[in-house]
Parts: C-alpha cells; sequence; structure tokens
C-alpha cells in the first residue's frame, strides 16, 4: 500500500525528533529508525493493528512511547498522526 502523512503527522515527527535529539545526540534518529520499521509494518499489514475509532487504526512505535495513528483509503494508508502515548487522545481526534 501507498503511505500518506498528514502535514500535522510530520511536524509531530518533527517535534519528536528535535526532542530526542536534545536529549541525547544520535536519540532522535534511532526515533526515526523505529517509526520507519513501523510504517512498513502498517503499510505491508495494514489491517494487523488495534482499531480505535470508527476507521482508525493505531500502531505502536517499538522502544518509544509513540503511537501512529492512521486509516485505510482505498490503496492508501493516511497516518493521521504520531503522538506520545501520554498526550491527549483528543489532539489526534480532531484531526479526523
Amino acid at each position: 500500500m501507498k503511505l500518506a502523512l498528514r502535514a500535522a503527522c510530520v511536524d509531530d515527527i518533527q517535534g519528536a525528533y528535535g526532542w530526542y535529539e536534545l536529549q541525547r545526540n544520535g536519540l532522535g534518529g534511532e526515533f526515526l529508525q523505529s517509526l520507519v520499521r513501523t510504517l512498513t509494518l502498517i503499510t505491508e499489514h495494514p489491517l494487523r493493528f488495534r482499531v480505535v475509532g470508527s476507521d482508525l487504526r493505531q500502531a505502536l512505535v517499538r522502544r518509544f512511547p509513540y503511537r501512529v495513528i492512521y486509516r485505510i483509503v482505498g490503496e492508501e494508508v493516511v497516518v493521521v498522526a504520531c503522538f506520545h502515548a501520554q498526550r491527549d487522545p483528543r489532539i489526534w481526534t480532531s484531526r479526523q
């Protein structure tokens, strides 16, 4: 399947990368590697992950407390959000 990241999701990822880089040089890159693995799994097996809304699914990023929220639209996986697991879920539900 094709992958599409919404602009707000790209902002989420950039913010997380920057925060992790401030914690330790190279940690942001490790976050991105884990995220890419998660996105790859999603595109290869989009129905594998838990349903969290009417048409939304959630995948967890290994080693980092982040959730990837996405929907399947035809032959495309549309990623709505990538956010810290402790953040208020209303943040991404407003993006639907």
